[in-house]
């Protein structure tokens, strides 16, 4: 739901700014099935018999893909804002077993602590004295009608995204190529450039001579 909302005030903003829903219709977007499936990982309930590690693990696959997700479009503007965002919520889930929740932003909210606290559940848990990088939890707190709790790595995120969306509203996405690859490119012999094939005669300044065929024809007296 916050997703949705946030993405719905970028709309209205980008409204505001003159752009336009019809850039969206040229616009690139790679891997966006990745991005779907480490969202559907971060939604989808654990079986109760399933450990905490188990949870864990899958909550910071999630954030793998969707990390996967925006490394592949970084050339986007605004991107880079969610890769960072992406890369505190792991760091704070990976160093204590789990996102952990402030009391306080639970209260905020409208939830009760109650809910959260001893084992708590397998992907968050009550915030204690134990944990580290309390920070970068889940700290801020929505009050209802939207009764949210995030992060900072949540709101760097959620920035990222709306800033993208007015970007491109307005016309300024710029193109989405991907990268060259580095590794395994494969074979790419014939349908490329002669000197990409043979660059010892260039750099060796080697000119291979020309046919007989090859020589400009010059008009004689007697064809004039």
């Amino acid at each position: 739901m916050l997703v949705l909302i946030v993405i719905g005030l970028a709309v209205c903003v980008g409204f505001a700014a003159g752009g336009s829903l019809r850039h969206f219709e040229r616009f690139r977007l790679h891997w966006w099935g990745v991005a779907l499936t480490g969202l559907a990982l971060q939604g989808i309930p654990l079986a109760s018999g399933v450990s905490r590690p188990i949870g864990s693990i899958v909550l910071i696959g999630s954030y793998a893909l969707l990390g996967a997700f925006a490394w592949v479009n970084r050339r986007l503007p605004a991107v880079w804002l969610v890769m960072v965002g992406l890369a505190l919520n792991v760091l704070v889930i990976g160093v204590n077993g789990g996102m952990p929740v402030s009391a306080t932003a639970l209260e905020t909210a409208g939830a009760r602590a109650e809910g959260l606290a001893g084992t708590g559940t397998l992907k968050h848990h009550l915030m204690g004295p134990t944990d580290d990088l309390t920070p970068l939890g889940d700290v801020i707190g929505i009050p209802p009608p939207i009764g949210a709790v995030i992060s900072i790595g949540d709101v760097l995120l959620y920035a990222g995204v709306a800033i993208l969306v007015v970007a491109i509203m307005r016309g300024r996405s710029g193109e989405n190529r991907r990268p060259p690859a580095r590794w395994f490119q494969g074979y790419r012999g014939k349908h490329l450039r002669s000197r990409h094939r043979s660059p010892g005669l260039e750099t060796r300044g080697v000119v291979a001579p020309r046919r007989p065929c090859d020589r400009p024809v010059v008009p004689t007296e007697a064809a004039w």
